[in-house]
This record gives structure tokens, C-alpha cells and sequence, in this order.
């Protein structure tokens, strides 16, 4: 469906209202109302000038967010802002203001939670599988071996 480009603007305003968007989220909604490149690269300007799109601020709400309800680590969380296509310097922002010591309770409570789940036998296989769920939720490997070694040394 098309949209004339003030339309197109109040839907984007809405969209973008609703809860923070990328600047790419943006861009792609504004070519599905079949805008043409110059008028949604207008459209975004106005968005950004008018305070309804910035993309630090959606960086640190995602980041933050994917952090604290989704439980994901800071290199799953870099991965998704990159397919967002935010740069790298909003991305190491973001990224910072997870705290350290928020990020490290958190990986010691998904070990510790998930550690009740694994049954196995054998104690190696046990800590890999305990690692591994922890690396695909996005922690850092070095910071999960030493947590997962931490955990069954206390055991």
C-alpha cells in the first residue's frame, strides 16, 4: 500500500512512538509504504530532528532490555544491534552501560539455574553442556569457564 509522504510521517511517528526503534527499522518500515529512497531518507531526518528517532537511545534501551529480560549476553547483544545496523561506537556505548557486576550475577544465576536441568553422569561433560547453553546465550567463553569452574569448585 502506498502512502503520500505526510501519511507515510505520522505513521512513522506513531511507529516509532510505540517503543524505540532503529534507524533501520525505520528506513525498512518506510519503504514498505512504497516511499521512494530521497523521500525516506527525508523522512528519517525529520524523525531524527524532531526527537522520535535516535539511535543511541535505541542502543541502550535494546541493549539494556535484551540484557535484563531476555538474559542474553553482550556478544549476542552486539550481534543483534549489528544486524540492526547500528554502528559500532553507539554498539561499545551500549554495551557499557550494562554493569559488570549486574553481567556476572547474571551468568552465575543462569549457570547456577541451568546446572539444575543437566543430568549427567560424567563431571566434564556436565560443565561443557553448562558452558555451552551459557556461549550460545551470548557470554563470553573465558568468563563462562571461569564462572562454571567457580560453581563446581563451591560444590
Amino acid at each position: 500500500m502506498e502512502y503520500s509522504v505526510l501519511k507515510a510521517l505520522s505513521k512513522a511517528q506513531k511507529y516509532c512512538a510505540y517503543q524505540e526503534r532503529s534507524q533501520q527499522e525505520v528506513r525498512d518500515k518506510l519503504y514498505s509504504f512504497g516511499l521512494h529512497r530521497n523521500e525516506v531518507e527525508n523522512l528519517i531526518t525529520e524523525l531524527i530532528d524532531s526527537g522520535f528517532l535516535k539511535e543511541s537511545r535505541f542502543a541502550t534501551a535494546f541493549a539494556g532490555g535484551k540484557f535484563r529480560v531476555k538474559k542474553w549476553g553482550k556478544v549476542k547483544i552486539r550481534r543483534a544491534l549489528e544486524e540492526k545496523k547500528v554502528s559500532e561506537p553507539l554498539i561499545r556505548k551500549a554495551l557499557s552501560e550494562i554493569e559488570e557486576r549486574d553481567y556476572k550475577t547474571a551468568l552465575k544465576e543462569l549457570i547456577k539455574a541451568h546446572s539444575k536441568k543437566v543430568v549427567e553422569p560424567n563431571a566434564f561433560k556436565r560443565k561443557y553442556k553448562i558452558a555451552s547453553f551459557a556461549i550460545r546465550r551470548g557470554f563470553e567463553a573465558e568468563m563462562v569457564w571461569e564462572v562454571v569452574n567457580d560453581y563446581f569448585s563451591d560444590i
